[in-house]
């Protein structure tokens, strides 16, 4: 019976002159772990970055390069979004609030609102326009300039009194009244 050869040994023992057929060939170039890693096999991936951190050392090689993160991780840098907690980063009292379900009579009236277009609209749900179309028949204007940092949208604003603009068809009480009467 033949054991087949491994994948580090050629298949064809005479390739490697002064070899016997078996003997394990030691390898060119020392060994690097590749980028992914199954997490089935039981190996942590930060230990293996560390082991391989120590081999490059040990082997006097550059360290293995970090894996370059895609334009969608650079592109939500600093936008003002971020919401993940590092050291020294705590909870506002705002989302404190709502995460313990003691909600504040703004977040209050927000989830009704919404409760109730998913309720009379029929949709378990409801679409951004429709969660924007809500907001704005709350009587949420952009009235302030944004705190985000959003690349490639330009920043608007509008006066207090500005209608909605969610319902203007023909006879909608948000329509001057001699609009509403002519259609």
């Amino acid at each position: 019976m033949r054991i087949p050869p491994h994948a580090d040994q050629p298949s064809n023992p005479a390739a490697v002159p002064g070899t016997k057929p078996g003997t394990p060939q030691p390898p060119t170039e020392p060994q690097r772990f590749s980028g992914v890693i199954d997490r089935r096999t039981g190996l942590d991936r930060r230990l293996v970055a560390k082991m391989q951190a120590e081999l490059d050392a040990e082997l006097n090689l550059e360290p293995t390069p970090a894996p370059a993160s895609t334009p969608d991780q650079d592109s939500d840098a600093g936008t003002g979004l971020e919401r993940r907690r590092g050291p020294g980063r705590r909870r506002t009292d705002f989302t404190k609030s709502a995460e313990e379900g003691e909600m504040t009579q703004e977040q209050f009236l927000f989830i009704a609102a919404i409760e109730a277009f998913k309720r009379s609209n029929a949709k378990m749900f409801p679409t951004w326009t429709d969660v924007l179309e809500v907001v704005r028949l709350l009587g949420y204007r952009k009235t302030m300039p944004s705190e985000l940092n959003l690349r490639n949208v330009e920043d608007w604003t509008e006066k207090p009194a500005t209608p909605s603009g969610v319902r203007t068809k023909p006879g909608h009480p948000e329509l001057p009244r001699d609009q509403r009467r002519a259609a």
